[in-house]
């Protein structure tokens, strides 16, 4: 047995991966990281892979980036921790502040958590009390088609079917849902439902631009802006999951700039704190926050909280993320990388009998693929063959997701672009 081998056996033994058959575990070729460098996986036998999903979307600057390792350092000799519950914490307070200045959001306040799916639950509440606070309880939240909002039991009410998400049904709570984002309806549909049931309305929740775990569906961006006017009109709080596409993954800071949005609600998290530690955080608006002040311990009070939500580290990380972003000027890279990689899809992959669609925006990219019949697995082939190539993939069903780092260069596009190609070629000639 090879030393991979045994990692793996003993891997298999006591982690259960999440998304993870783990019957199959083995079979499906995991690498086993020993260690990372700039944009670069090491192996535990010193093999060498792009990580050209930024290790699920999270890491936007690469690994070891010595100005984020020195931000931890730092922060470590002052304090690892303190509770936010009742108490404040100074780099928390700074961060808060830095993302006041640009999230667009009017009078912004920050709850912290540590995951995407529980800054979702987060705004799910928060929504839900400020109509009791109110003295208007509502009940009904409007989603999309194809949506994914997390893995909770509310996040996961609020997302589509698929993912195993019909398993925990009898646990989900029923929502309006309107059309998927690539059908050319789906807002006319959902501004009609707005109208239709606003009295009702908790609040409508959205991915602005991209549905990313849906298989990056792009939703055409004028629509947004007409989606956000509607529950204006209807004064219905509008909740943005930018999860996935904040902190400069479609070219601006948030998706919400592109598609002329300023929610009520936003969700961050992934990319924050630029893949070194877990945290995200609800951003609500000051006139829901009001709604929450009175008497001391009283029923206007929120009555949640995470152990570890505002934690030092990660807050002293993600402010030194967000000051690199600007100083790096790391969303020109994004926007001009882009435009390559628009260019390198339609030339070598697009054209390939294999291929569906390409999609993407920003560096936010999917290729649907289009097997001739169920059961090919083609997408996690496809990914498979790719890593083999020294460039890390992952598919979501049939679409290979591409989500390098937005420090990404143009010489390893090509690579990503190239390894794919002949991954495509191997995997499924007819």
């Amino acid at each position: 047995m090879s030393e991979h081998d045994e990692w793996v056996a003993r891997d298999a033994a006591v982690v259960w991966h999440g998304f993870t058959q783990m019957a199959s575990y083995a079979e499906n070729r995991p690498i086993i990281v020993d260690r990372a460098e700039g944009h670069e996986l090491v192996d535990i036998d010193g093999r060498r892979y792009l990580d050209a999903i930024s290790s699920l979307w999270v890491t936007t600057l690469g690994h070891c980036v010595p100005e984020l390792d020195d931000a931890i350092k730092r922060q470590l000799d002052l304090g690892a921790h303190s509770t936010m519950l009742g108490n404040g914490n100074r780099v928390v307070i700074e961060l808060s502040e830095a993302l006041a200045r640009v999230v667009p959001v009017d009078d912004p306040h920050f709850l912290y958590a540590s995951d995407g799916a529980s800054a979702v639950e987060q705004a799910l509440k928060v929504a839900f009390q400020h109509w009791v606070n109110v003295g208007s309880p509502r009940s009904t939240f409007l989603a999309f088609g194809g949506a994914y909002h997390g893995d909770t039991i509310g996040a996961l009410s609020l997302g589509d079917d698929g993912f195993g998400a019909d398993v925990f049904n009898p646990l989900r709570f029923p929502v309006l849902r309107a059309p998927r984002l690539d059908d050319p309806d789906c807002f006319d549909v959902a501004i009609r439902m707005i109208a239709e049931h606003a009295a009702a309305l908790v609040a409508v929740v959205v991915e602005p631009s991209v549905q990313a775990a849906g298989g990056m569906l792009l939703g055409v961006e004028a629509g947004f802006a007409r989606l956000g006017a509607a529950c204006r009109d209807h004064h219905v709080p509008l909740i943005c999951d930018e999860i996935a596409t904040g902190f400069g993954r479609t070219g601006t800071l948030f998706a919400s700039e592109r598609c002329d949005l300023r929610p009520d609600i936003m969700c961050l998290g992934k990319g924050m704190t630029a893949g070194y530690l877990p945290m995200s955080v609800t951003v609500v608006n000051d006139r829901l926050y009001r709604s929450f002040l009175g008497d001391d311990l009283g029923e206007r009070t929120l009555y949640h909280g995470h152990s570890y939500g505002g934690n030092a580290l990660a807050a002293a990380v993600a402010l030194r993320h967000l000051e690199l972003l600007d100083a790096w000027d790391v969303l020109a890279n994004v926007r001009e990388r882009s435009e390559e990689l628009e260019h390198l899809l339609h030339d070598r992959i697009a054209p390939k009998p294999a291929v569906r669609e390409v999609r993407l925006r920003g560096l936010m990219g999917g290729v649907e693929l289009a097997p001739p019949d169920d059961g090919l697995r083609w997408g996690r082939r496809v990914s498979a063959a790719a890593v083999d190539r020294g460039v890390l993939l992952r598919s979501i069903g049939d679409t290979v997701i591409l989500m390098p780092p937005l420090t990404i260069t143009s010489r390893e596009l090509h690579r990503v672009v190239h390894a794919l190609s002949d991954a495509i070629d191997d995997e499924c000639a007819p």
